[in-house]
């Protein structure tokens, strides 16, 4: 161990060793130069979220947890992590397309899903979500968000063993597997919870407790609500407690407290735990709440990216193949620092959702306007080269209209009218909308209406079938194909939902099951259509002209150096409202993509290529493989909804 700033101190080696006794000579070597080049990134993390004059002894338990965790790390996943660093870009590749699924609703069980892994592969899959699936708590728990043991599977999806099997399967076909790690809280049913229950006072300190109102009173003051109708106000009195514990999304979902460093071990050894059996994505849950602070919103304090830092240091060290996803739903000046800024720059979550373009996906529709989108798109601070957005379209949650009021004024808008009008169309109650969408979480004293659906409902794929219009049912599909031509062509990892890569509906019955009746979210997270997966191979169905379209925009992609992610998206002036033009500057030359966000034809200069440094009369659509023409006005025209992603031949 050579010696300076960056090596440990001897007693944190020292403890490492005893973990790695028995292991060989070689992997000591190993996993003392990764300790020397994240130790750092261990220490400051540390050092910024638990302030004090020694933060060693936490230091040297982190680095015991992952010795004890690399030692016992299967010889497959050994080879991947050394192929991932030697490829540390590996997620930020074109090649990478996500899919996101219910395990039960794809393919029944964790079995089924594998025996499913053909479909995925067609559809260009290299990334698969499956949403929690660790053992929840019985009866309603978020859809599984309320986790009561993070070392065992729901007995009607498989076993622990199911999922490192799956893990392998997917990793023989070139899919990294990605599982939900819930941080903010966990079940009352959680042997956490039960035992500060029964009057464990360590356990107790593993929770936010408070005997009485006051600082409740103090803090929801500041808080917004989560869910406003389905669970009001962030704490909840507790007997077995005897106080009121912090529950900011239910009140069976207890948050941690974060504070307490015996916290930030359990779930260093979690995470270990799920990465020794093949998980190589780590969607931290809820992480944009895990810190509290009295006169805050209690979200995105600089806590959360120090521990954030510390976590994946540690995971480094055990499981180098293993990236970081950030779920911070969180205004765009926030969410970048989930991907790193300032002293942690590079140094947190390598994933983080691009919730703007979702957004501005869907407003853009709405509104037939690229304006507003611009404005708020170019105004996102680069995030770092080494990381990735999470594009896309939709996603199991609701879609929330997160848009600034300052935002929207710098274009002439107002903000509150700007988010009626979305919740209105996209919920099919305004003027000639297609959409038909539901309204969720009714907040009267905020406006805020979030909205249900699946793409292809809020598409107007369902309002086109009613009137059996062919022509409706043309732009429907249209438009289904380029919001994912939008998401596809932004860089990062795309991430398509269950369902809405054959135009799969919204689901009619999402409330027969009574655990869902008071959440319409289950509208957009149907079982998964098998007869609508075999309908993709009937010319000219809607399942195939969508199925086929996507896949299409997938593989173009993945040939498309323009698309790796370290290569920012700037969104240009609009020249006409209705026309999105977006360069990605490669070394190897730009490209444009140019997007109409209406239902007719519309030009676009030519002469705009030169700006960019591409020739209009030899620019190719890679999408298509020809040259757009140029009309007698110097102009190209783009049909309705079209898309094309120009670059040199």
């Amino acid at each position: 161990m050579r010696s300076g700033t960056h090596a440990p101190p001897n007693g944190v080696l020292e403890a490492a060793m005893v973990e790695l006794d028995g292991v060989g000579d070689r992997d000591v070597e190993q996993f003392a130069m990764r300790l020397t080049r994240w130790w750092p990134d261990l220490r400051d993390g540390l050092g910024a979220a638990f302030a004090g004059p020694d933060v060693g002894p936490l230091a040297t338990r982190l680095v015991a947890i992952a010795a004890r965790a690399f030692a016992a790390r299967d010889p497959e996943l050994r080879r991947l992590d050394e192929a991932r660093l030697l490829e540390p870009d590996w997620f930020q590749h074109p090649r990478m397309l996500g899919y996101a699924a219910y395990a039960d609703r794809f393919g029944g069980n964790l079995r089924g899903v594998a025996d499913h892994v053909s479909y995925l592969v067609d559809l260009g899959v290299t990334y698969l979500h499956l949403m929690p699936l660790l053992q929840p708590r019985p009866g309603p728990n978020d859809g599984g968000y309320a986790v009561a043991d993070y070392r065992s599977v729901r007995a009607d999806l498989g076993t622990v063993e199911d999922v490192r099997e799956l893990a392998r399967t997917l990793r023989s076909n070139g899919i990294s597997l990605c599982l939900d790690v819930v941080l903010n809280h966990v079940a009352r049913e959680h042997a956490w919870a039960q035992a500060a229950r029964a009057g464990d006072p360590t356990y107790r300190r593993y929770f936010i407790v408070f005997p009485d109102r006051t600082m409740p009173d103090a803090y929801e003051s500041t808080m917004p609500e989560v869910f406003p109708d389905l669970a009001p106000g962030s704490f909840t009195w507790d007997d077995d407690l005897g106080g009121w514990v912090w529950t900011t999304f239910n009140g069976w979902q207890w948050d941690l407290d974060w504070t307490n460093p015996d916290v930030l071990c359990e779930f260093a050894d979690i995470v270990l735990f799920l990465a020794n059996l093949g998980v190589e994505v780590m969607r931290l849950d809820a992480i944009a709440f895990i810190w509290k602070r009295l006169g805050t919103t209690s979200q995105n304090q600089p806590e959360v990216h120090a521990i954030t830092q510390a976590l994946r240091a540690v995971t480094r060290l055990a499981a180098p193949a293993v990236a970081f996803k950030a779920e911070a739903i969180v205004a765009p000046q926030d969410v970048v620092h989930y991907l790193g800024r300032g002293r942690h720059h590079g140094k947190v979550s390598d994933l983080a959702y691009h919730n703007s373009l979702m957004v501005q996906i869907w407003s853009m529709l709405a509104t037939r306007d690229v304006r507003l989108s611009v404005h708020v798109l170019r105004a996102i601070t680069a995030v770092p080269s080494t990381t990735a957005w999470i594009t896309y379209v939709r996603c199991h949650d609701d879609i929330g209209w997160a848009i600034d009021d300052g935002d929207a004024a710098a274009v002439g808008l107002s903000g509150p009218a700007h988010r009626r009008f979305l919740s209105d169309y996209y919920s099919g109650d305004f003027w000639q909308s297609p959409a038909r969408g539901l309204v969720f979480q009714d907040n009267e004293q905020t406006g805020d209406r979030r909205i249900s659906g699946m793409l292809a409902s809020l598409a107007g794929l369902d309002a086109a079938l009613e009137t059996g219009d062919r022509d409706e049912l043309d732009l429907a599909i249209r438009r289904i194909l380029l919001t994912q031509t939008l998401a596809i062509g932004w860089g990062g990892v795309p991430v398509l939902w269950m369902g809405d890569e054959l135009g799969v509906r919204n689901d009619p019955s999402w409330a027969t099951e009574p655990e869902h009746a008071d959440d319409n979210r289950w509208v957009h997270r149907p079982r998964m259509s098998w007869a609508a997966a075999r309908a993709r191979d009937r010319p000219g169905s809607v399942e195939q002209r969508v199925f086929d379209g996507i896949a299409h925009r997938v593989r173009v992609r993945s040939g498309l150096v323009h698309l790796h992610a370290s290569v920012p998206s700037e969104p240009l002036d609009p020249s006409d409202p209705g026309v999105l033009a977006v360069v990605r500057r490669h070394p190897v030359g730009a490209m444009l993509v140019v997007a109409n966000v209406t239902d007719t034809d519309r030009p676009f200069p030519a002469w705009r290529l030169y700006d960019v440094g591409l020739e209009p009369a030899i620019v190719v659509d890679a999408l298509t493989g020809s040259s757009p023409r140029v009309d007698d006005r110097g102009d190209f025209r783009l049909p309705p909804y079209a898309a094309w992603w120009l670059v040199a031949p």
